[in-house]
């Protein structure tokens, strides 16, 4: 029997079915949580071709792709949960072990864009 891996941000189902595609195919994310939830499996697949390209343009210049690697490496991701989510904003809490081996939380509330027929991710307010 074949071992299937859920999904990494928290829906009950295999990678394969859930983020992969958007991740490794470039199918096109129907819903500003469906990327939240696909950009946190990215976070844990070291993909950071993946966060940078979903992330707006008018953002860009605030980040690089080296920045978004090594923070995704320097920490091992444990779960995602979704609090609270609206058309274009996804509140959420990223659980996760630090370089250090020390648990934290990441409490963001989000900001997301439709623009070209594609989500993209625009800010987040931290608590």
């Amino acid at each position: 029997m074949e071992d299937i891996k859920l999904c990494p941000c928290g829906n009950p189902i295999s990678i394969q079915e859930c983020c992969l595609p958007f991740i490794q195919e470039h199918l096109m994310v129907p819903t500003a949580e469906k990327l939240m939830r696909s950009r946190f499996t990215a976070f844990c697949l070291h993909n950071a071709d993946y966060l940078y390209n979903t992330t707006h343009i008018s953002q860009k210049k605030y980040t690089n792709k080296l920045d978004i690697l090594t923070w995704a490496k320097q920490n091992i991701w444990h779960k995602l949960e979704i609090l609270n989510s609206t058309e274009n904003t996804v509140e959420f809490k990223a659980y996760f072990f630090d370089e250090n081996k020390i648990p934290q939380i990441h409490h963001e509330k989000s900001t997301f864009i439709f623009f070209q027929d594609k989500w993209f991710y625009v800010d987040g307010k931290f608590y």
